[in-house]
């Protein structure tokens, strides 16, 4: 297959460009002419031809309005000096008014107005040699004044009608931006805030161990490996996502998501971190969960636990997941000091994000202090109808 070239696809365009203008201007000659044809001046045959040379104009006002316009007007104004029945006239009238209604459509208040006067005033000046006697004038005037106001009308709702449409599409499309924009932020906070927690935890031991136990400073070296591997994964994952597409076009390749079924390894991590995380699962919490559920639920419980290993300064804490009829309950609880930064609510980004997750999917969150002492975060996922149980 020949490709074509960019040289190539400017001449093609003339071509159509050349024949509209061609047959425009072409309009007033040849409805002057059709005015006076055919035998005995037949009316029929004066009004097809009529129409078939105001058909002539179509091509050139779609691409050229003002110009088609002009054309018109000097094509009726040229019929109306032969001083034929009016009703010949009617039909270019109304082709003006049309492209008069394009431009006010297509162009701002600066360009229609004088379109529209000058429009006005040619077809007043054409009604002077169709019309006889001042009341008749009067009404014609006034008819060509109200056709030509009620083609601008609609030519302007029209315009403001796209403008509202192309405001609601850019308001749609700020909104999805801003969705996307928190929903990446969302992910990337609980991905790498768990994982910062855990290495700094190991980092310190390490550091505080690596003479006097240096098979425990292994340990925490080996720790701080596997999570940054994990952590570095989940970030390509995540940037694979944003670049939506690979080289040639190809969807970047994802890993599956995480979900409760992970609970086991983020426990072990968390051990890594200092706490000891005792996980009770009801109701049969892993079995056939939509997606973003089973998403959400993760990274609640990872957010959770981040910030008991960052905050509560408690050894162990308890997760549970129970499955319900129609939610899914997530619950963290610790007998630390306390709400992340002081104040239930205050923990960053964390808490917000975690309450967030749970309202885009229909449900709710809850956290702050436990009476006894300690934070507790629980979270109720609604699942949708229909959602296997097993």
């Amino acid at each position: 297959m020949t490709a074509t070239t960019p040289t190539e696809r400017p001449s093609s365009g003339r071509v159509p460009a050349a024949l509209a203008w061609g047959a425009a201007v072409a309009h007033p000659f040849l409805l002057l002419s059709a005015i006076q044809a055919g035998p005995y001046r037949s009316t029929g045959l004066r009004l097809f031809l009529t129409a078939v040379t105001v058909g002539l104009t179509l091509p050139l006002a779609r691409r050229n309005p003002l110009a088609a316009l002009g054309l018109l007007l000097a094509g009726l104004f040229a019929a109306a000096t032969t001083r034929p029945d009016a009703v010949l006239l009617y039909l270019p009238v109304l082709a003006a008014d049309a492209v008069v209604g394009r431009i006010a459509a297509a162009r701002p208040l600066r360009v229609l107005l004088p379109a529209a006067l000058g429009a006005l005033a040619v077809q007043i000046a054409a009604a002077t040699y169709t019309t006889s006697g001042q009341n008749v004038f009067v009404s014609t005037v006034t008819a060509l004044a109200l056709a030509l106001l009620t083609a601008g009308l609609l030519g302007r709702s029209v315009r403001e009608r796209r403008s509202h449409a192309a405001e609601l599409r850019a308001a749609t499309t700020a909104e999805a931006v801003a969705a996307e924009r928190l929903r990446i932020a969302r992910e990337l906070h609980d991905l790498v805030a768990h994982s910062i927690g855990v290495i700094a935890i190991q980092a310190g031991v390490g550091r505080r161990v690596i003479e006097t136990q240096p098979a425990e400073a292994r340990n925490a070296l080996a720790t701080i490996e596997t999570t940054s591997r994990e952590t570095l994964a989940g970030l390509r994952r995540t940037l694979g996502a944003l670049r939506g597409a690979a080289d040639g076009g190809r969807p970047a390749p994802r890993d599956p998501a995480p979900g409760l079924a992970d609970l086991e390894r983020l426990a072990a991590s968390t051990a890594d971190a200092g706490v000891r995380v005792a996980l009770r699962r009801l109701g049969n919490p892993d079995g056939a969960l939509p997606p973003e559920v089973d998403l959400a639920a993760y990274r609640i419980v990872q957010e959770a636990l981040t910030n008991v290993v960052r905050h509560a300064a408690t050894p162990t804490c308890r997760v549970t997941v129970e499955r319900r009829t129609d939610t899914l309950l997530v619950e963290i609880a610790d007998e630390g000091r306390g709400a992340p930064g002081g104040e239930a609510g205050a923990g960053g980004y964390g808490l917000l994000g975690m309450r967030e997750r749970a309202e885009l999917l229909g449900g709710s969150l809850t956290a702050g202090p436990r009476p006894g002492g300690g934070f507790h975060v629980t979270a109720l996922l609604p699942l949708p109808e229909g959602t296997p149980t097993s």
